[in-house]
């Protein structure tokens, strides 16, 4: 998981929807497929795919086409391995680093 000012924002933003928890907690146990999801979860599909993305963005899950039954394409969906540990020294070292790197003006 990535730890630059940028990436920790991305995370958490993306934390930051229940829709997006949702989806989490239903794939904690096992992977699953599209249509498995928006009957589980009642989303539509399209709005499903619009959290999926969002979490495959920032490394949260990943997704897998595969051939299913009577050859149909499925997208399948797992988690990947992720923890997620801050705190005010974790925080103010990654704003430490971004400042030194990027210049920026002193937050902290």
């Amino acid at each position: 998981m990535t730890k630059t000012l940028d990436g920790i924002i991305n995370l958490c933003e993306a934390l930051s929807n229940k829709h997006r928890l949702c989806i989490i907690a239903a794939l904690s146990e096992k992977r699953k497929y599209t249509s498995e999801l928006t009957r589980e979860l009642e989303l539509s599909r399209p709005l499903l795919y619009l959290h999926l993305r969002n979490l495959e963005k920032v490394g949260i899950l990943k997704g897998k086409t595969e051939l299913g039954k009577g050859n149909r394409a499925r997208r399948y969906y797992e988690l990947c391995d992720f923890e997620l540990c801050l705190n005010g020294k974790k925080i103010k070292e990654i704003l430490e680093n971004d400042k030194n790197e990027n210049g920026s003006k002193r937050i902290v």
